[in-house]
């Protein structure tokens, strides 16, 4: 079996058609299925179920699919334990990092690591929290900062950042007077809330739910400073972490600290268990944790 067949077949099945991943590996649609039926070839069986207009796994592929991807992991990590060997301090790291999460710390991160290590390339990889944990327990990133509690079980954690949620208002709101608002106040507002991908969707939900009311969600976005925009047409209120504060500059807007609500937000570093971390991932890692500490 060789590994180039074996990538062929990997690409149609994540991709989920043959176009998709002739395009992404940059070879033609033919000699994928030449791949793929020699793949089927050397193992004797069928991957792929051909009567059907979409990419469908046979029994088979799916085992061979599972297999498939311990198996590149498995060349990948030979690859990093070769380079360390070597010394070799180059390369890149994926991060998994919602957007919220990157805008406010990523930049700082960037800047310290690459001046240690001008030569080690950071990917960043957006996405909701929510899928941030499924990228690293798959392997499609190397680490991933996601709001916790996550699953102990499936990743290492490290924990970076504690903030406490404040409510960001209209200035021209009634309750925009007040030193401090409970949350219970909030229960006839309309709320401007992150789109469901994201925990914080979850977790503002759930803690309007812990004080006895259901919120009503005017609009979701998967942008803070849209939000923030909105809040500032007075078309809704928000529940954001304070960090934010020192990003927005809107005079329309006034943050307000919530009273008697101890639900912080708080932020950890995931990798993956038992898995074979590179030199530069571990000093991206202690570096990390050192800004967390601080």
């Amino acid at each position: 079996m060789e590994l180039r067949d074996l990538r062929a077949f990997m690409a149609v099945v994540e991709h989920g058609s043959f176009t998709k991943a002739a395009n992404e590996s940059f070879v033609s649609q033919p000699s994928l299925s030449k791949s793929i039926k020699k793949l089927e070839d050397t193992l004797h069986v069928e991957l792929l179920n051909r009567s059907t207009r979409h990419i469908e796994l046979t029994d088979a592929g799916k085992i061979v699919f599972k297999q498939g991807q311990k198996i590149i992991r498995s060349v990948q990590d030979l690859h990093i334990l070769l380079d360390d060997l070597l010394n070799i301090k180059t390369g890149s790291i994926k991060l998994g990092i919602p957007p919220l999460i990157g805008t406010l710390f990523f930049p700082e991160i960037a800047r310290r690591f690459h001046q240690q290590y001008p030569n080690v390339h950071l990917e960043l990889v957006e996405r909701g929290a929510k899928m941030v944990g499924s990228l690293v327990e798959n392997g499609e990133v190397d680490m991933g900062i996601v709001v916790l509690p996550t699953d102990e079980r499936k990743f290492s954690i490290q924990p970076f950042v504690e903030d406490q949620f404040f409510v960001f208002i209209n200035e021209s709101h009634p309750l925009a007077q007040q030193d401090s608002i409970q949350l219970q106040q909030l229960k006839d507002e309309t709320f401007i809330l992150f789109a469901e991908e994201f925990t914080l969707h979850d977790y503002v939900i759930k803690s309007c739910k812990n004080v006895g009311f259901t919120p009503v969600v005017g609009y979701k976005s998967s942008q803070w400073d849209l939000i923030v925009e909105l809040v500032s047409s007075n078309l809704g209120i928000t529940l954001l972490p304070y960090s934010i504060a020192a990003k927005q500059t809107n005079n329309n807007v006034k943050i307000i600290p919530l009273d008697n609500f101890n639900m912080p937000w708080r932020l950890g570093i995931i990798t993956k268990k038992n898995t074979y971390q590179s030199y530069a991932l571990k000093q991206l890692l202690q570096m990390i944790c050192m800004k967390g500490e601080n």
